[in-house]
C-alpha cells in the first residue's frame, strides 16, 4: 500500500553513493548513482535511487524516488508482530522481533530502513547478498509482508483469541 509522502514530516538517510563510468568517444563520463532510505519514524518508510553528474543533484532525486515508493509497516508496540524473511533479488533479509530496550542490531543498510520506519527493537541477520541495493529492497520487502493478529484472524475467519489458542 503506497502512502502520499506529502502529509508526513520526512527524514532522509542516504545508504549508498557509487560512482558509475560510460565509456564514451573521448573517454570516460562519471555519473553518481545515490540510494536513499526515507521514512517518518512512525510506521512509514521507502526507497529510491537517483542517478546523476553531481551528488546532491543524484540525493534530491533519490529522495523523490524514495518518497513515491513509500509503505506502511505494521508493528507492535517497539517491535515488529511476527519473524519474517524479506527477499529481494539475491538478497534476504531475516528480521526477528526483540524485547523491549534491545535495540536495533542490524547491519549498515538494514538498519537504515528501521530506524527510519520507527522500528526500535529488533534483530536481524543479512542471509546471503550484503549488496546494499537487495538489502534495502530485501528488508522493506520483509516490513511490507508483515500482518497483525487482528489480519491473521480476519482472513482464517476467526477470533484473535482462537488464533493464540
Amino acid at each position: 500500500m503506497l502512502i502520499d509522502a506529502s502529509v508526513l514530516d520526512i527524514k532522509e538517510k542516504v545508504v549508498n553513493i557509487n560512482r558509475v563510468a560510460k565509456v564514451v568517444k573521448g573517454g570516460r563520463t562519471f555519473r553518481f548513482s545515490a540510494l536513499v532510505v526515507v521514512g517518518d519514524e512512525n510506521g512509514h518508510v521507502g526507497c529510491g535511487t537517483g542517478k546523476a553528474a553531481e551528488i546532491p543533484d543524484a540525493i534530491r532525486k533519490g529522495i523523490e524516488d524514495a518518497k513515491k515508493n513509500m509503505i506502511e509497516v505494521n508493528r507492535l508496540d517497539t517491535s515488529i508482530p511476527h519473524e519474517i524473511i524479506g527477499e529481494y533479488g539475491a538478497g534476504r533479509v531475516l528480521l526477528k522481533p526483540a524485547a523491549a530496550g534491545t535495540g536495533v542490531i542490524a547491519g549498515g543498510p538494514a538498519r537504515a530502513v528501521l530506524e527510519l520506519a520507527g522500528i526500535k527493537d529488533i534483530r536481524t541477520k543479512s542471509l546471503r547478498s550484503n549488496n546494499p541495493r537487495n538489502m534495502v529492497n530485501a528488508t522493506i520487502a520483509g516490513l511490507a509482508g508483515l500482518k497483525s493478529a487482528e489480519e491473521v484472524a480476519k482472513l482464517r475467519g476467526k477470533s484473535v483469541e482462537q488464533i493464540f489458542n
